[in-house]
């Protein structure tokens, strides 16, 4: 039999209960209620706005700021009683207000609705987990450039289509990855400058006849402004699908560099070493060492990605203005933001660990003809036109596939066999230092413009 009562919140207009399921069903306080600390800092706000527009007197406002701090304080120890039947963390904490001032809790309700109140509380919390991955960013990015320092004259080969292309510097690659994240960097403060609009005051969706102060509140919470158009303003989730979309990228990049690592720690490319904390073991094969953390992080790419698919879908069928669709857009956002959080945590502790195996990437940079493209540079630049030099190169690299022989361990006698052209200074351009060195131009791989590329990116990362 169903209880016979209603949500006094809103209950007025109903004659029976909502059916046990159906309160289960559309409650959402078991995820949002991390919205908590943002749903009681706003209230505050409202609260402060409302005194200023004389809508609330001076001891009512200290009622409500007293109990608001309580309440906070309440959650915070472990000591609240969190209600499936208030539905969601806005009215959990309104019914605690009244429930500890009386009569004057239920003002602070006056000139708003939990639609213009949840649009607040996403915005003030996506603000703050904006400011904390972009620190976290920043700091797999420093650890990123630390280790490009170090490995500023480690030779590794680069790849194309995963075959070995020409030599590159390990310092080289890394900023490739740094590379990568400043762009995400950049477009998730673009993202913030979006989410820092305050929806509070547009009410349930057509503003209110109350003479609230909307700009006064906005800059109580730190927005920059407040929204423009309250339809909009209750409807928009936007911003939540730019960060999400923000969020796939930057995990498609981790996924991408998850990949390298994964190679780079395997039998066949042995370039690298992670070190044991970041790895486990097998249940049965005792040799094993697994690289778990980024095997794990490439896995979660699709997991992020999904989110923002679940995002685009939800909002795309929605006419104005406030639906009760929006309430799923808390759990893939959510999800998003701690699963982006634990991955860059992850990365920025595991890189600056990472060892690199110097002989073995050596070894393999000189297989594969890895020197073949400055070999027909070379003959270039001594006049010979280029599709000239490259069937030349062609043929010595077949010599050498059938001889066993790379291009930097045949004489001089074997090379000119293909050209007279080539002299003995062919040597300097063969070697895998030379070769390096002499993409010395900025966006090279020359140590030395690994080191200033280096410096250039710690001199961004100092002026954020």
């Amino acid at each position: 039999m169903t209880e016979q009562k209603t949500n006094q919140q809103w209950g007025g207009r109903f004659t029976e209960a909502t059916d046990a399921f159906v309160e289960r069903f559309t409650a959402s306080v078991s995820f949002d209620r991390r919205l908590y600390n943002h749903d009681i800092n706003g209230s505050l706000a409202h609260a402060k706005m409302l005194a200023k527009v004389g809508v609330l007197n001076a001891e009512e406002l200290e009622q409500i700021e007293s109990g608001l701090e309580q309440i906070r304080s309440d959650i915070q120890s472990g000591n609240f009683n969190w209600s499936v039947q208030l539905e969601d963390v806005h009215m959990n904490i309104e019914s605690a207000l009244t429930a500890k001032i009386g009569i004057t809790g239920k003002k602070l309700h006056t000139g708003r609705s939990r639609n213009d109140q949840v649009a607040t509380d996403i915005r003030l919390y996506l603000r703050d987990e904006i400011d904390l991955i972009a620190a976290e960013l920043t700091r797999l990015q420093e650890g990123l450039i630390f280790v490009a320092e170090r490995e500023a004259d480690t030779i590794m080969p680069g790849f194309t289509h995963l075959q070995t292309a020409q030599p590159v510097t390990f310092g080289h690659h890394l900023l490739a990855w740094s590379e990568m994240l400043s762009r995400d960097y950049s477009r998730l403060l673009d993202c913030r400058k979006r989410v820092n609009q305050s929806p509070l005051g547009a009410a349930a969706l057509a503003g209110t006849t109350y003479p609230i102060d909307r700009a006064y509140s906005a800059e109580l919470l730190g927005f920059e402004a407040p929204t423009e158009n309250s339809l909009d303003s209750v409807s928009d989730r936007d911003f939540a699908i730019e960060f999400s979309a923000f969020s796939a990228l930057l995990m498609t990049h981790l996924s991408r560099f998850s990949e390298e690592l994964v190679l780079w720690t395997s039998a066949q490319f042995n370039f690298i070493d992670l070190p044991d904390r970041f790895c486990t073991g097998s249940s049965i094969m005792p040799q094993k060492k697994n690289p778990d953390v980024p095997e794990l992080v490439r896995g979660k790419s699709g997991r992020v990605t999904g989110h923002l698919i679940s995002l685009l879908t939800l909002m795309k069928s929605q006419p104005l203005a406030y639906n009760k669709d929006n309430q799923e857009d808390k759990e893939p956002l959510f999800d998003t933001v701690d699963t982006i959080k634990d991955c860059l945590k992850a990365y920025a502790d595991m890189i600056p660990a990472i060892t690199a195996k110097k002989e073995s990437m050596r070894e393999a940079a000189r297989r594969g003809f890895s020197t073949a493209t400055d070999l027909a540079d070379y003959l270039v630049r001594a006049g010979m036109p280029f599709r000239d030099a490259h069937e030349v190169v062609g043929k010595s690299v077949a010599y050498g596939i059938d001889t066993g022989k790379d291009l930097s361990d045949m004489t001089l006698e074997e090379l000119q066999q293909f050209s007279d052209t080539i002299e003995q200074d062919v040597f300097e351009v063969l070697t895998l230092e030379g070769s390096v060195a002499a993409r010395d131009h900025i966006g090279g791989t020359a140590p030395r413009q690994v080191r200033a590329a280096a410096q250039r990116a710690k001199q961004l990362l100092a002026s954020r």
